[in-house]
């Protein structure tokens, strides 16, 4: 039975989540998080950064750090890089603006909680879970729990 309520926060088990690729795999996370998708720019290399941290770019008058999630989650291979998702400010707490270097964005879909198992991931904070697709699997990541950390 489908609710016509939509709650603010994301829950723990269903909602509308945006799928990317990293690689040859697919991912998503809670559009609750996004504020933007943009296409991938230039990027400014910042001399001892973390691995995981590709530069800075201004976005729309702001500076954005700019994540490489595959870094972040331990993924082989390259890939297009075509895109940057956009985190709302507050869940990247005092570091400020953050978007993730991804591959391909695909699409807005709602989850369902009966679609998704729990991750068998020792990372329980950063992987939320796996959906079941009948072409295969999509793994929900926390970006909030990636850039607390």
């Amino acid at each position: 039975m489908a609710s016509g309520t939509q709650n603010a926060a994301p829950t723990a088990t269903d909602g509308q989540v945006l799928e990317f690729s990293l690689g040859e795999e697919t991912y998503c996370v809670s559009i609750d998080y996004v504020t933007e998708i943009v296409d991938a720019g230039e990027v400014t290399t910042v001399p001892n950064s973390p691995p995981h941290v590709r530069g800075v770019m201004d976005l729309r008058g702001r500076t954005t750090s700019i994540v490489d999630p595959k870094v972040v989650f331990g993924i082989d291979g390259d890939g297009a890089e075509r895109r940057i998702i956009v985190f709302d400010p507050a869940i990247v707490d005092d570091q400020g603006a953050a978007g993730w270097l991804v591959d391909e964005v695909y699409q807005v879909v709602h989850v369902d909680g009966s679609e998704v198992d729990d991750s068998p991931s020792r990372d329980q904070d950063a992987i939320h879970g796996v959906v079941k697709r009948d072409d295969g699997f999509v793994i929900w990541v926390d970006p909030k729990a990636v850039h607390s950390g």
